[in-house]
């Protein structure tokens, strides 16, 4: 599958990097916990056993199908790259990469340049809904706290 991105260019005219086209989104999953039982590193020899959460392979696969992109970020090391990929192609998911060594532990705060959403999980797949939530943002000059 072959992504087009979209060339763009700042208020002044500079070339900036490309992003994708609107309708496309890009999703960065975790593996344990989420599509997955939750299985530490520290105990890989459960990583091609573990049970898959109900519901994560069909709504991950009909992303894919509708040309989203699937990366998988995960906490477990490159050495578990085998038994990682292992199990996700005996479960039968869709995916486009994967990157390893996500920091553990959570709490995360993503900074980019880049429009970044962050939808936590729960422990239920359903389609994603719009709501509006207080997060914190680096303040505009204009902005003030509320």
């Amino acid at each position: 599958m072959s992504i087009h991105l979209v060339n763009q260019v700042d208020e002044k005219g500079n070339h900036i990097s490309p992003a994708l086209p609107k309708h496309i989104k890009n999703f960065l999953i975790d593996i344990d916990g989420t599509v997955s039982e939750d299985v530490p590193n520290e105990e890989p020899e459960r990583m091609l056993t573990c049970e898959e959460i109900p519901g994560a392979k069909k709504f991950v696969n009909k992303w894919y199908d509708e040309g989203h992109i699937i990366t998988f970020f995960t906490s477990r090391l490159e050495e578990h790259r085998a038994y990682t990929e292992q199990w996700l192609k005996d479960h039968g998911f869709k995916w486009h990469g994967i990157i390893f060594g996500k920091p553990r532990g959570g709490n995360y705060h993503w900074i980019d340049d880049r429009s970044v959403k962050a939808t936590r999980f729960v422990g239920n797949f359903t389609d994603l809904v719009k709501v509006k939530r207080v997060i914190e943002v680096f303040a505009d000059k204009d902005d003030s706290e509320e």
